[in-house]
């Protein structure tokens, strides 16, 4: 499965700029959640045990939407 995608980037014409920007956004997007899963499971159990760690539950659930919008301005930048 990863041999035509190879052979699509490697051809030096294979993606447009919008294609490859789309990957970027789609992957940046399923890196986010993926990351979100654990946090946020982790952040939900430390607030249900002490109500003083909302706070920072919410500050590191945060920190992963920074990549996708890290991934919207390579939109921006590329279309």
């Amino acid at each position: 499965m990863i041999e035509p995608l190879s052979v699509a980037l490697s051809t030096g014409g294979g993606l447009a700029p919008q294609s490859a920007a789309a990957i970027a956004v789609g992957l940046a997007a399923l890196a986010t959640g993926y990351a979100q899963r654990g946090i946020g499971s982790a952040a939900v159990g430390a607030v249900a045990e002490d109500s003083d760690n909302l706070v920072s539950g919410l500050i590191f659930t945060a920190i992963p939407e920074t990549l996708i919008i890290i991934a919207f301005v390579t939109i921006f930048i590329v279309g």
